[in-house]
């Protein structure tokens, strides 16, 4: 009976009183007020952070995906290229190549580059020459058509130009745009350069510059006239249900196609641009890291700082029969709540921004008078973001883990404290 009358009383873990002396030291009194101030900077450190990492890789994703859909929406999936022979069957190989299962279309093309020229100015472009048909089933092209139509588009010698080639050689659709190819008709003098004007019929806007300031599509037929191509194609450009299994559809399509082909993914076709983007993500990714890091190694300077101001408090509970557990604990809620906090209103934080970031970029735009994006620097007519699940979870979970193991040797050093000692550093 006495026995147990002696034993220290015994609390579960993460009782009340824990929470209670957590929450007393997370408002510190006027003269811990410096042990405060480190608290809010590891506060605003993380939040900080982890609302910057999650804008950062939102931007990034938005960026891949837009230029991802926007390079494949004009350019396709697959190259199919003659080998040993032109491509004089083009229309059997197309056929083929369309009724293999996943393949969306199979659309002949003839590419060639040219002068377009107009009484106001000239540059330099790209003419593709595809089926009228081919054209309306590329949605990049069909659905953003500013001006003018596609009906017809067989039938007549019209062309279809982009917005910021029509605004640079300032035409609109109805007026005529002056195309001078290199190689033209041979005569007794040589090569002469090919002189035609072809009236614009439709005018598309994709949204990525390159594209609308080089593009010019003519029908195949004309196309095939102008570049002295003999009833042949330059390639197939063929356009899949889900581009990342282009690796399944390569051997498919080299069957179906029936003759020697050479073919190219999109994935070769921008290796270099496709990497350097998710190579810059993965080191924006790191360096942001650091942010965090900085900030979780505040909570291990801030919470050392409260254990030396309150040795008096962890004597005092001691001798009152509180464990070394139940010391431990304590701080450690103290150093996870901000750690918690913090990741949370970062979270919120970076969510809101990404989901307004648009506007965001407008309004900064508008206050300080300048183009804080521009189109012909980024490719892109707006600044995308994209929140992709997966990498936000990545994000909040690292963030917790670092505020987590931050408090550990603090509250690890206030548990070990002696009752003794920690009276002397009073």
């Amino acid at each position: 009976m006495d026995e147990t009358m002696n034993e220290p009383l015994r609390t579960k873990p993460f009782a009340a009183f824990e929470w209670m002396l957590s929450g007393r030291y997370l408002r510190a009194r006027r003269k811990e007020g410096f042990i405060s101030v480190i608290a809010g900077f590891s506060f605003l450190g993380i939040m900080l952070g982890v609302a910057t990492l999650i804008i950062v890789m939102a931007v990034m994703n938005g960026f891949r995906t837009e230029l991802l859909s926007k390079i494949l929406g004009l350019n396709g999936h697959l190259l199919v290229q003659p080998l040993e022979s032109p491509l004089t069957d083009w229309k059997d190989v197309a056929d083929r190549i369309s009724q293999v299962q996943g393949i969306r279309l199979a659309a002949p093309v003839v590419d060639g580059q040219a002068l377009a020229s107009s009484p106001y100015n000239a540059a330099g472009v790209l003419v593709r020459g595809i089926r009228a048909n081919d054209l309306n089933n590329l949605t990049s092209i069909a659905q953003n058509i500013k001006q003018g139509t596609l009906d017809g588009f067989d039938d007549g010698q019209g062309v279809a130009i982009g917005r910021r080639l029509a605004d640079q050689l300032s035409l609109h659709a109805g007026d005529s745009v002056t195309l001078v190819a290199p190689r033209g008709a041979v005569t007794p003098m040589g090569t002469t350069p090919r002189i035609k004007p072809y009236k614009i019929a439709a005018v598309f806007e994709i949204g990525m510059s390159e594209y609308d300031s080089t593009f010019i599509f003519m029908p195949l037929a004309e196309a095939q006239a102008y570049f002295n191509r003999a009833n042949d194609v330059t390639a197939i450009e063929v356009y899949t249900d889900n581009p990342d299994k282009i690796v399944e559809y390569r051997a498919s399509v080299t069957e179906a196609a029936g003759r020697p082909v050479f073919l190219v993914d999109w994935r070769q076709r921008n290796s270099t641009f496709f990497n350097a983007l998710q190579v810059e993500r993965n080191v924006m990714f790191l360096i942001l890291t650091l942010i965090v890091l900085v900030a979780a190694l505040n909570i291990v300077s801030g919470l050392i700082m409260l254990v030396k101001d309150k040795g008096s408090d962890i004597a005092i509970l001691r001798t009152m029969g509180a464990s070394q557990g139940a010391i431990m604990r304590i701080f450690l809620i103290t150093g996870a709540a901000i750690g918690v906090v913090g990741t949370l209103t970062g979270f919120v934080v970076g969510l809101v921004i990404c989901l307004n970031i648009e506007s965001i970029r407008e309004f900064l735009s508008w206050l300080t008078s300048t183009e804080l994006f521009s189109p012909e620097l980024y490719f892109l007519s707006k600044l995308p973001a994209e929140i992709d699940v997966r990498e936000t979870s990545a994000v909040v979970i690292m963030a917790l883990t670092l505020s987590f193991l931050a408090t550990l040797y603090p509250s690890w050093r206030a548990a070990r404290l002696d009752p003794v000692d920690a009276l002397r550093y009073e």
